[in-house]
């Protein structure tokens, strides 16, 4: 099979480990920079080029599209779903995951756990959002962060009041969101490949912060999720139309909530910290699933 990996950078842990997986299961690879993908948008014969150079034949697309990019990334994804080829993530699903807002919205459709998450525009608001969520301590989200960059815990109504007052005055859009204390600054990061949760890590924050991010000084540990904790998951990442996502879960004391469902997620975190072969499971994946032509958007959306 021919596969082609859209990634910014072919050094990183999760594109040089995708790249080894499908060349030991003796697929032709090659990561491409989604930046330097352009394309010719036709009727009749739509296509992609790259470096001054057509591409064709591809019969799968990896895609591993950094959030800075989601716009280009998406389009240029769009594209080889217009031209038949296989994408492991639809574009529409990585679009829909991106908008934190709307994902949560989506996840809440399904009846599935969420942190009591507020969303207001103006400031004459902000007593009633604060109170709306349970009061200090709250979490406080900008929509455009990743990797817990944006992500403030304001512990007093004082501090809550005031930091949603600057994020407001700056034109900034947040979320306002409940803050599970008993998660103690640990959360689930699970990996679904498909309908299987195949790997699962328990990242723990370090002292004093309550931001789990391995980006953030976090620890990883193997845990065993209930068949609750795998059931939220898999439903999560179906929910966002994902075939691959990191589901991201607080154990909290009303059952299992979603803090966030990735498209993209990393791959060196969760393999080395449960020995498991994820990246071979993907490809596994490709192989039973990828037929030509077979997207549920065909690039619509």
């Amino acid at each position: 099979m021919k596969i082609a990996i859209l990634s910014r950078n072919p050094k990183l842990y999760s594109t040089r480990r995708l790249v080894e997986a499908a060349e030991n299961r003796e697929h032709e690879v090659r990561v491409l920079d989604v930046l330097r993908c352009y394309m010719n948008i036709t009727s009749m014969r739509p296509q992609m080029h790259y470096k001054g150079e057509r591409l064709e034949g591809f019969e799968a697309v990896i895609p591993r599209i950094g959030a800075s990019v989601t716009f280009y990334g998406t389009a240029v994804l769009r594209q080889f779903e217009m031209m038949g080829t296989y994408p492991l993530n639809e574009s529409v699903a990585i679009t829909r995951s991106r908008d934190k807002l709307r994902s949560l919205q989506l996840l809440s459709r399904k009846g599935i756990g969420l942190p009591v998450t507020g969303f207001a525009h103006k400031p004459d608001d902000i007593q009633d959002l604060i109170k709306m969520v349970g009061g200090a301590p709250l979490v406080i989200k900008l929509l455009e962060g990743t990797q817990g960059i944006g992500v403030v815990l304001a512990e007093t109504h004082k501090a809550a009041e005031s930091v949603i007052e600057a994020f407001m005055g700056l034109k900034a859009n947040i979320l306002v969101q409940e803050f599970i204390k008993e998660a103690g600054g640990a959360d689930l990061r699970c990996f679904v490949i498909g309908d299987k949760v195949v790997a699962t890590m328990k990242r723990q924050g370090k002292e004093g912060e309550f931001r789990s991010n391995l980006h953030r000084g976090g620890t990883a540990t193997v845990v065993r999720i209930t068949p609750e904790e795998r059931s939220t998951a898999v439903r999560a990442a179906q929910t966002m139309g994902l075939n691959v996502a990191g589901v991201d879960l607080l154990r909290s004391n009303h059952g299992p909530v979603v803090m966030e469902v990735n498209s993209s997620p990393g791959l060196e975190g969760i393999e080395s910290s449960t020995g498991k072969d994820v990246a071979g499971a993907i490809i596994a994946f490709i192989e039973k699933s990828a037929t030509l032509g077979k997207t549920r958007t065909r690039g619509r959306g």
